[in-house]
């Protein structure tokens, strides 16, 4: 494992992101903790010092998970970062915060509670990096509102000692608005998370954003740097290409490599959900192996070749507060694969199973509200429903 800083702070190239830790079953957030503690335990003893988790990873239970499986590791033998989760709150006066989205329903709160109810559920004193979720063109009148304070609170937390590095993560806001915002809160954040990988690099100009947070000397911390799946399992004329070039190099291996060689990025987080996944990741991040520059034309005519697909990184924000308990990722999916010239995936939604059937969206627009890529799901549905039902299906 190699190693690069935040701050003064040593973190892995490789971080562990506990988004998508194993499950019990397809069909609950519940976290199978014996698989999972398994990961983490290998985790540890291959170098991996850096854990994502976030307030509602899990429906709730990711940092519940993460700070009981650290629990027996020393304190400084790793790095536990986590996210307040502003991008599905909204203000109720008073200093009073309620929630949205599929956080829908829960009790009422503060900033002050929810940071307090982290560190408890992680069982930790202090965290070594902290993050606003999701900061985009929605969220920053919240984060920036005057009478919630949002941001000094984290300042007082970092003076204190309960924070050691203040960043923010962002998955589809413009270069712009993560530069405006850097601007406006200059030497306030010290890193920033990004969504980072070969197809994003023009089609949400992560370009752009990169050179953004360049310009204000922070280092990065990747997400979906291979798409939440998406550059795991390419097409099969186009994995042929770089079968020839790498034969035994994977899809997700080729992804990551694409990474190691962009100065700004400090650590590369992955959800790792089986053995194999961290086995395999954690040999390819022995020592950095950039790709060249041949290489990396071959992954861009690639990119090239997915642009027409729905950007979903199967993150499963929009299922958690679907009212018709549809598996939306696994519909977008079907949708891909119709629009990329698989037709096989073709089903008969009448013949499946009801979570699998975009014609029961009712477009209620609860999923859209929350997806971090701003997709118009409601509208994907329709269309994936006269997909399956139309003419020569």
């Amino acid at each position: 494992m190699y190693y690069s800083e935040i701050g003064n702070t040593k973190v892995s190239a490789l971080g562990m992101g506990n988004m998508r830790l194993p499950k019990l079953d397809e069909q609950s957030e519940k976290i199978d903790r014996e698989k999972a503690q398994e990961i983490i335990d290998y985790a540890m003893s291959h170098g991996i010092t850096y854990y994502d988790t976030a307030y509602r990873y899990h429906g709730g239970e990711s940092e519940l998970f993460i700070g009981e499986a650290l629990k027996k590791y020393p304190r400084d033998s790793f790095c536990l970062a986590t996210k307040f989760p502003g991008h599905m709150m909204e203000k109720k006066g008073g200093g009073v915060l309620g929630f949205n989205g599929m956080l829908s329903g829960m009790p009422d709160s503060t900033v002050a509670g929810v940071f307090a109810e982290q560190l408890k559920k992680c069982q930790v004193d202090y965290f070594d990096f902290y993050l606003l979720h999701n900061v985009s063109e929605k969220s920053i009148p919240l984060y920036t509102d005057p009478e919630l304070d949002i941001i000094n609170y984290f300042i007082r937390q970092k003076e204190l000692g309960k924070i050691r590095h203040l960043g923010f993560s962002s998955h589809a806001a413009s270069a712009k608005t993560i530069d405006d915002f850097l601007t406006t809160y200059e030497g306030i954040f010290e890193f920033v998370q990004i969504q980072l990988n070969y197809l994003d690099w023009t089609l949400q100009d992560a370009k752009g954003k990169v050179e953004a947070i360049a310009k204000h000397g922070l280092k990065i911390v990747v997400m979906e740097g291979v798409r939440g799946g998406r550059l795991a399992a390419l097409p099969e004329e186009q994995m042929a290409k770089l079968t020839a070039i790498r034969p035994d190099d994977s899809a997700p291996r080729w992804a990551l490599r694409w990474l190691q060689d962009i100065p700004q990025i400090a650590v590369v987080l992955s959800g790792m959900s089986t053995m194999d996944q961290i086995i395999e990741n954690v040999e390819t991040f022995e020592a950095p192996a950039p790709l060249s520059a041949q290489e990396k034309d071959i992954l861009y005519g690639i990119a090239d070749s997915l642009m027409n697909l729905v950007p979903c990184t199967a993150c499963r924000y929009c299922t958690e507060g679907c009212p018709m308990e549809l598996e939306i990722p696994k519909i977008i999916a079907t949708y891909n694969g119709v629009k990329n010239g698989d037709w096989t995936i073709r089903y008969n939604p009448a013949e499946e199973d009801p979570s699998l059937d975009p014609g029961r969206c009712i477009s209620c627009g609860s999923c859209a509200s929350v997806c971090p890529q701003n997709i118009a799901i409601p509208d994907i549905m329709a269309e994936t429903a006269a997909m399956l039902t139309g003419p020569g299906r």
